[in-house]
Formats: structure tokens, C-alpha cells, sequence
């Protein structure tokens, strides 16, 4: 058996202390007798990781459907990580914050970075404003888009940022354009154990580039509906076929157009609801999106709902749609449903118009 997992990078270190596999052993047991709740999820990964087996079991966030646990191959997992130091060049001594979720792949993903590949990570509470719990500047960290908000003014601290589980608006690109962190947007999924490709977010260039890139080892295709397949060898026993339409540019390079399971009919035309919201970012300072409710004469007909109180939408909100995209109705609900990690859940949301 495989047991490189237990090999911990001799220049690891967990919130300043240096741990190796036996003494992590000792700090997850502790955590887990007498730890929080989030202390408890930590121990509970370590644990699994330092046990004698080959794969372990991972929680999708249900963003994109029912929520489901899956197995991972552990040297897989360090394979994925070598990948992120090798494209961002972090090697040992990095320091790094970690301020996701340790329930989920990519809180799983900062820890074996971090024991892998020799980094010195700081694991702070994983709310909307994690740099606020630390005075430290740091070479690397994930975000999510609603923590990426709340921690503009102290991103200067980071040196490199990824962010993941879901879309940057043009309005938080913009603002990032003041930072002197590299920001990244990532494209990836549990399945792939994060991200299998990259788009730079700052400085935007004359030419705003919409593409992502591959990182190494990893090729893409498409099938007949037009949705992405990743092959990545090192990380995958097998291609995935996704459920996201992209524009392929090259094997290594794509453009996210939108999810095929949202895709609107309405009386024949089909609609890419997120090329929508695209266009509407620029108008709306509130969380949104476009959807489809049932209707009588078109099959489906386009909405959009908003997160918030109710307001009058200007008419010039929608200059640049077509007569089938501009929304049948605009609905408001005070608060959408996420997951855990801060995903929006379309469907559940949308639920709560019908209800």
C-alpha cells in the first residue's frame, strides 16, 4: 500500500507549532475529545488521513444538486497539490491562511497542502471576515466570493488569493484592482479535488481575459452538448464529463458560459441564464439571478429574482436583451438559500416563490 500520506513535510507547521504524522495524530485526538465544532471537523479529516487507508470520503457542497459523499484517492490528493505549488511556485516555507470549511474538499485540500508540500498555515474560524482574526500577511489563501467582500481593505496582506465556489461580479473585479494581491478565480469541483484550472482576476489588461487555464497535466474537451470534459490524468482514474457549457478555446483554455441543467426554453429559444446575469452585474448591487418558472404559452418563461426588499427595476436595466431574455416577472425574497460554504442553491430558492 501506497503511504505517502503519511509522510508530512519535515518544514510543516500548524499554527506556528511543527507537527509530524505522529505528533498531528496526538493534536487530532485531543481536538476531537475536547475541541469546537470546527476543531472537531479538523481532527476528524487528520484522523481519517493518518489512518492506513488509501482513500478517504469527501462531502460534495450540493450546489448543483443533492449533496453526496464520494471517495478520494489520498496520493491523488497530494498529486492535486503538488499541482497548485507547482503553477503558483509556493514551495516549503509558505505561509498560508486557511478560512474555509474543513467539511468540504477545499478546507480538506488547504491542509494537504499545507502538510505536503511544507507550508506554515493558519486556521482561523471560517466566517465572512477572515482577516480580521489576524494581524499576519501571508503568501497564499482561498476565499469564497462573500468572504473575498468583507476582506478587500486587508487584502494587501496576501500575496496570492484563489477563490472559489462561485462567480467574482464585475463590481468586486473592480475593486480588486486596487490590491496589490494576485487574485485568481478558479474552476473546479470536488470530483476534480478542487481546481483543475485558473483565470487571473487582477490587473485587468486593455483586453479583459474571460479565460480559464489549465494547470499542468490536465486537457480539456467537449462533448456534443457543448459541455466541458476534463482529463487529468494524475487526479482522475478517468474523464469527467461536466454539466457546464464553455466555449473551448484550446485543450488547455475555455470560457465558462453557464450550467447546462439551467439552460431556459422558452417557446423554443434557448436561454443561457448566466450569460444573462453576466450582463446584468453591472446594474444590480444586490445578490440575483435568472431563472425559469413554468408558463402556459411558453413552456418556460425567464424571471428574475432578487435577494433583498422590493424596488422598481428600471426599464434600462435591461438595454442589450433580446425580447425572449428580458424577465416575464422580477420577484424578491428576503434571503436565498446557500450551502455551508456560501454556494447559492438556485432551486431551493426558486422554491420558495412557488411555496
Amino acid at each position: 500500500m501506497n503511504t505517502d500520506f503519511l509522510d508530512i513535510h519535515p518544514d510543516f507547521k500548524l499554527n506556528r507549532k511543527h507537527y509530524n504524522a505522529q505528533s498531528l495524530l496526538t493534536l487530532a485526538e485531543s481536538l476531537n475529545a475536547v475541541g469546537d465544532s470546527e476543531e472537531k471537523e479538523m481532527a476528524a479529516f487528520l484522523l481519517d488521513w493518518l489512518y492506513p487507508s488509501e482513500t478517504i470520503l469527501v462531502k460534495t457542497s450540493g450546489s448543483t444538486g443533492d449533496p453526496k459523499t464520494i471517495t478520494l484517492n489520498k496520493t491523488k490528493m497530494i498529486e492535486s497539490a503538488k499541482a497548485t505549488g507547482a503553477f503558483f511556485e509556493l514551495g516549503a516555507n509558505t505561509k498560508a491562511l486557511h478560512c474555509l470549511p474543513i467539511q468540504f474538499i477545499a478546507g480538506k485540500m488547504m491542509l494537504v497542502r499545507a502538510m505536503m508540500l511544507g507550508w506554515e498555515v493558519d486556521v482561523v474560524v471560517p466566517n465572512h471576515a477572515p482577516l480580521a482574526q489576524t494581524v499576519m500577511s501571508y503568501d497564499f489563501a482561498a476565499l469564497i466570493p462573500y468572504q473575498l467582500f468583507h476582506s478587500i481593505k486587508d487584502l494587501n496582506r496576501i500575496k496570492k488569493v484563489i477563490i472559489g465556489g462561485g462567480a467574482v461580479s464585475e463590481s468586486l473585479r473592480a475593486q480588486l484592482q486596487n490590491t496589490t494581491a494576485e487574485v485568481f478565480a478558479t474552476y473546479g469541483m470536488t470530483e476534480t479535488i478542487t481546481h483543475v484550472a485558473i483565470k487571473k482576476l487582477n490587473p485587468i489588461p486593455e483586453e479583459v481575459n474571460p479565460y480559464f487555464e489549465a494547470l499542468p497535466n490536465v486537457r480539456f474537451t467537449q462533448d456534443t452538448r457543448k459541455c466541458l470534459v476534463i482529463d487529468a490524468p494524475n487526479i482522475l482514474d478517468a474523464p469527467i464529463t461536466t454539466n457546464d457549457v464553455v466555449e473551448l478555446i484550446s485543450e488547455t483554455r475555455f470560457e465558462w458560459l453557464g450550467r447546462h441543467d439551467n439552460i431556459i426554453n422558452s417557446g423554443g429559444i434557448k436561454i443561457n441564464p448566466e450569460v444573462l446575469e453576466k450582463k446584468l452585474e453591472s446594474q444590480l448591487d444586490t445578490p440575483f439571478f435568472i431563472a425559469s418558472l413554468p408558463d402556459e404559452k411558453l413552456g418556460e418563461k425567464v424571471v428574475l429574482v432578487i435577494e433583498g426588499v422590493s424596488q422598481k427595476i428600471n426599464d434600462k436595466t435591461f438595454i442589450g436583451f433580446t425580447k425572449y431574455e428580458i424577465p416575464k416577472h422580477i420577484y424578491f425574497l428576503p434571503k436565498f438559500v446557500y450551502t455551508k460554504n456560501g454556494k447559492l442553491r438556485r432551486k431551493e430558492t426558486l422554491k420558495l416563490l412557488t411555496n
